[in-house]
C-alpha cells in the first residue's frame, strides 16, 4: 500500500489529506444527526406534561432549550407564547434557523472534497502522463510494457480520488436527505405545541 502511495506522487498527500477530514465528518454527523438527539420522542409530551401543572418555569425553560434541538425550539416558542401565535412561530422559526444551520454544519466541506477529490486525482494523472511522455521522448520508443508501466502507475491518483469523492458524494446526499427529514419532524412537533396553546387543541404524543 504504501508503495502505491509514493508512486502516485505528490498529489496523493491532498487526496489522503481529504479521506481523512471526510471520514471524520462522516462520524461526527451520523452521531450528530440522530434522530434520538435532534427530536427526542418524550420532548413534547413532557413539556406539555409540564404545562399543564404549570410546572414550567425559567429554570424548566433553560433546561429544555440545552436538552435538544427540539428543545430549543419549543423553549424558544414557550417564551413568546403570550404574545400571539403570530409572535409564537415567528420565534419558533428563527430558533430553527439556527438549529438547522448547526445540523448542515459541515455537509459544505464534505461537498466540497466530493467534488475536489477527483479533480486532484486527474491532475496527478495529468502530471504523470506528462512525466511519462518526456522520458518517452528522451529515451526513444523504448519498451512498450515500461510505457505501459508508467501509464499505469500515473493512473494511480485518478483511482484514489475516485476511492473518495464516491463515498463522500453518497454520504453528503444521504446527511442533506437526513437533515430534511428533520426539519419536517421538528416542524411538526413545533406546530404541534402553537395549536395546542392556541388552538384549544390536544398534544399528538408520538408512539
Amino acid at each position: 500500500m504504501f508503495e502505491i502511495v509514493r508512486s502516485g506522487g505528490w498529489l496523493m498527500l491532498p487526496i489522503i489529506l481529504c479521506s481523512i477530514i471526510a471520514i471524520a465528518i462522516i462520524i461526527e454527523r451520523f452521531w450528530t444527526l440522530s434522530p434520538a438527539r435532534i427530536a427526542p420522542r418524550n420532548a413534547l409530551a413532557e413539556v406539555w406534561g409540564k404545562i399543564k401543572h404549570n410546572q414550567l418555569d425559567v429554570t424548566q425553560l433553560r433546561e429544555l432549550r440545552m436538552s435538544s434541538p427540539l428543545g430549543q425550539i419549543l423553549a424558544a416558542g414557550l417564551v413568546n407564547a403570550k404574545a400571539g401565535r403570530t409572535v409564537m412561530i415567528e420565534s419558533i422559526e428563527l430558533a430553527a434557523s439556527h438549529v438547522v444551520h448547526d445540523m448542515e454544519r459541515y455537509l459544505g466541506t464534505l461537498g466540497t472534497i466530493a467534488s475536489i477529490s477527483p479533480l486532484l486525482g486527474l491532475l496527478g494523472t495529468v502530471f504523470g502522463m506528462i512525466q511519462v511522455f518526456q522520458e518517452t521522448v528522451n529515451v526513444g520508443n523504448g519498451n512498450i510494457s515500461v510505457l505501459a508501466g508508467g501509464i499505469a502507475v500515473a493512473l494511480i491518483t485518478t483511482a484514489a480520488g475516485l476511492c473518495v469523492a464516491i463515498p463522500a458524494l453518497f454520504f453528503h446526499r444521504m446527511f442533506l436527505r437526513k437533515v430534511e427529514a428533520l426539519v419536517v419532524e421538528l416542524e411538526r412537533e413545533s406546530i404541534k405545541l402553537v395549536d395546542a396553546l392556541h388552538s384549544n387543541r390536544t398534544v399528538e404524543v408520538r408512539s
